[in-house]
């Protein structure tokens, strides 16, 4: 059995310790759907009348019952109804999806685009004063709260020039590309500026320890280019903490950025959670929590995969 059918074979098991424990945790939440959605009225109802809500809502039986009936369903491929919602659970998370990948994806660029080439130059220089200016930028962005970013980008935009950032709405890409930038750009910049600094410090120490590497002397003693030395030989074997960093903030990305989507009032993945969980809607927590569990088990497997493409000294087995 070779190393992707052993991580695929373990997607099954993880799915479901992450399904029982989302399935116990949202239900030790004091209050249910019922006290949700009718509030102080809830005291009001008849024992009769609560009785045929529980059913209503799937909450009269046994928490062995429910999470079996559940269980069943989702092999199925059936998540179950949003009581939110009134759709499938299936359908509401796959209508919120596209918006939250693709704030991942620029948020991810953003933070690529200017931390790496930061951390190479800081690299290069290092102890030099172009290299302290690096370290206190990636120090000022790794300590600075997504909201306050968030929040100072509106503040400017509508406090300095009078514009008003575009909020609350989704135009999909391929409908409107140049509305669809702009309802993301700013979400995407708020959320890739802590990121980049990240992505600056990691990058100019991976670069630094490569750089001290014997290959890389040898390389220059034969007298090959600066730039070929770097960004061919060392660059490569840099990129391994990269992309370690990279698919772990890109995971959490996938699960919904909920702070910078409540700003923006994004109908993103993360805000969507956030209100079943207030809403005590079992079955979209639950629908929700495993898609973005499965996510991520698919990122991190990539980026395993992605080691042994950059560096040929790995090797992940076949047995």
């Amino acid at each position: 059995m070779n190393y992707l059918t052993r991580r695929l074979v373990t997607f099954p098991l993880v799915m479901l310790g992450v399904s029982v424990l989302v399935f116990i945790s949202i239900r030790l939440v004091p209050g249910d759907a019922i006290t949700a959605m009718l509030g102080t009225e809830a005291g009001l109802l008849t024992p009769e009348q609560r009785a045929a809500l529980e059913a209503y809502f799937g909450i009269d039986q046994s928490w062995p019952v429910q999470y079996g009936r559940w269980l069943l369903g989702a092999l199925k491929g059936d998540l179950g109804i949003s009581v939110t919602f009134g759709k499938p659970v299936l359908d509401v998370i796959l209508e919120r999806f596209p918006l939250t990948l693709e704030l991942a994806l620029l948020s991810m660029a953003i933070a690529l685009l200017i931390g790496l080439p930061a951390g190479v130059f800081a690299a290069t220089r290092n102890e030099k004063p172009s290299d302290l200016g690096v370290r206190i930028f990636a120090m000022i962005g790794q300590s600075t709260p997504n909201f306050v970013v968030g929040l100072l980008l509106i503040y400017i935009l509508s406090v300095g020039f009078g514009v008003l950032p575009v909020m609350g709405a989704f135009t999909p890409l391929f409908q409107d590309p140049l509305e669809n930038l702009g309802q993301l750009i700013l979400p995407a910049l708020t959320l890739g500026f802590a990121f980049a600094a990240s992505v600056t410090r990691i990058a100019r120490s991976a670069m630094l320890d490569v750089l001290s590497e014997d290959y890389v002397r040898t390389a220059r003693s034969k007298g090959a280019p600066a730039m070929s030395v770097l960004w061919r030989h060392a660059l490569p074997n840099a990129l391994i903490p990269v992309v370690t960093l990279s698919g772990v903030e890109f995971g959490y990305l996938l699960g919904g950025a909920v702070i910078v989507e409540q700003i923006f009032a994004l109908p993103g993945l993360g805000r969507m959670v956030l209100d079943a969980i207030l809403q005590r809607d079992y079955a979209l927590v639950q629908g929700s929590v495993l898609f973005i569990a499965l996510n991520f088990m698919i990122v991190n497997l990539l980026v395993d995969l992605a080691y042994a493409m950059l560096d040929p000294r790995i090797r992940l087995g076949d047995r």
